[in-house]
Parts: C-alpha cells; structure tokens; sequence
C-alpha cells in the first residue's frame, strides 16, 4: 500500500516540473504472430515550458496510459532550446523530415498561431504566439512534428550569428 502510495506521489512531482505536456496522437498497432494478432499502442507527445524549450516523444506499450507515460518521459529527455524573437520566430524557415515539410513564416504581433495539427501543438508549447506556417509534404502527424520542430532548431537569432562570426550586434 505504502509502495502505490509513493508512486503516486512521484508522479504528481514530475508533473509539476513546469513543462506543459500536449498528445498529438495515439495509434494503435498490430503485430501479426502465430498465436493471432498482437495489439499495442503507440503515442506522440510533445512537452514545453512555453519559453523557448520544446521535446518531442514517442513511446509504445500494451495499454494507452503506459504509452502516453514513456512519450512524455522521452519527450521530457530530448527538451532543446529554439531561438524566438519576441513572441515569433527570427526569420522564415523550412523543417524536414521524412516526406513532412512545414514552412515556418515570421508574423505581426496579434495575428496568432495560423497552423493545423501537430504543427500547432509543437508551436504552442514551444512558446510561438504570432506564426504562419504551411505543411507542404506529407500531413502524417509524426512527420509534421518532427518537420516543425527540425524547423525550430535551425533558426538562429542576431545574437548567436554575431558570435559565429566573432562580430558585434549593431541593433537599428
């Protein structure tokens, strides 16, 4: 009894580590073997602090609850950093991966996050509030996240340039 209590307890903790947690999709897979079909479930998961941190996971297991958990805790390990100007990005982007691309286009403060699917539950955790984006390939929602967030990491902002190329930051 002391034992679920204390798992319990760890759970709430982990919880409470002030990322938001959003499930993008549930599928369920089937495995044939001998004995018949072997069912399971697969999930995607992405977590963010709404800051700048995003991660993105995926976890399969027997039950949905049990694949949720192992998305949220891989997601929870591959948490990177994107550079955000403001509440959008600095500059246009294209992520890839797979068939999935997603064009990433700074906007105007007040237009909003103008995205559909996975892209707008990877955008929204990440912190993103003004964007447009475009989903040119494939509209598979494990493709267009992992496009949105390949498109998130390789923005780069004024700052991080100018130190790659050992110059200052003449701002307007």
């Amino acid at each position: 009894m002391a034992d679920n209590r204390d798992r319990r307890n760890d759970r709430n903790r982990e919880e409470n580590d002030g990322l938001t947690k959003k499930l993008i999709a549930v599928n369920r897979v089937t495995k044939t073997v001998k004995g018949g079909r072997n069912m399971r479930f697969s999930a995607l998961v992405v977590v963010g602090d709404g800051q700048g941190k995003v991660g993105l996971g995926m976890g399969k297991a027997a039950e949905v609850p049990e694949a949720i958990e192992k998305a949220t805790q891989l997601a929870k390990r591959n948490v990177k950093a994107v550079s955000l100007k403001d509440n959008t990005i600095p500059h246009a982007t294209t992520g890839k991966f797979g068939r999935g691309q997603v064009l990433l286009l700074p906007a105007e403060p007040g237009t909003g996050v103008i995205a559909g699917g996975a892209v707008r539950m990877v955008l929204e955790v990440a912190g993103v509030k003004d964007i447009r984006t475009k989903s040119l390939g494939s509209n598979n929602p494990i493709n267009s996240a992992k496009a949105t967030l390949a498109g998130l990491e390789s923005l780069r902002n004024a700052e991080e340039i100018a130190q790659l190329r050992g110059v200052d930051v003449v701002s307007d």
